[in-house]
């Protein structure tokens, strides 16, 4: 049954990945660099992005509900507990160790065509796949409740589209103030490259944090 609770844990963790530099960062690329079809190209690439993500997710508890069924008899519920315990003790504290990256290059389309702009979302989505710590904290917390796939793959939906919110706010944003927002994008980008390694670190520490918090009771 989906609760409040589970709601406001899994939106929270959504929130989290809303800060993606990446995504971001080739959305304010594009609102700066493309003039012609700027409105499909970030449509395409966003839903690329999304629709990457969920497929990754449904495939995970797909996945993850046929090992536990397999499994039952031998691990009990409190084995995944204190697997979930671990594995957000090591986000915790490697998230004190993430070396800061400085100048670091975020992907950009290779031609006008828009195939370019589904492999840029590919290819963003396979750079930050390794390192979405809170999509992945979300799998596993759905993974132990007793949702139907009706109910946890519309919270995967909706996980989806709030990761996406930031750069579809800045396209309205640049729809309403056009130029006027070049330099304020220009500013962002700056700051999403050069500050990329402190927000992985942040979302590591809360992500840990979260995991923690939520296997106490079941440990």
């Amino acid at each position: 049954m989906v609760t409040v609770d589970l709601l406001l844990l899994i939106g929270g963790l959504a929130v989290l990945d809303m800060l993606s530099p990446a995504t971001i960062g080739v959305t304010v690329y594009l609102l700066l660099n493309e003039k012609e079809k700027r409105t499909s190209r970030i449509f395409i690439y966003l839903v690329t992005v999304a629709g990457f993500y969920f497929i990754v997710g449904v495939s995970l508890m797909l996945g993850i509900s046929t090992l536990l069924e397999s499994v039952s008899n031998i691990f009990q519920n409190q084995t995944i507990s204190w697997t979930i315990f671990l594995i957000g003790a090591i986000l915790f504290i490697a998230s004190f160790y993430v070396p800061q990256k400085k100048n670091a290059d975020l992907p950009t389309p290779k031609s006008k065509r828009l195939i370019s702009f589904i492999i840029l979302g590919l290819s963003t989505s396979l750079i930050e796949v390794g390192t979405a710590f809170p999509y992945f904290a979300a799998i596993s917390i759905l993974s132990t409740t007793n949702l139907s796939s009706m109910e946890w793959v519309s919270i995967l939906a909706g996980y989806n589209l709030i990761m996406v919110l930031p750069p579809l706010l800045l396209y309205f944003i640049y729809l309403l103030f056009g130029r006027w927002m070049d330099k304020p994008l220009k500013n962002l980008r700056e700051s999403l490259v050069k500050n990329s390694g402190s927000a992985l670190s942040w979302i590591m520490c809360i992500v840990g944090i979260i995991l923690i918090f939520n296997s106490l009771d079941y440990l």
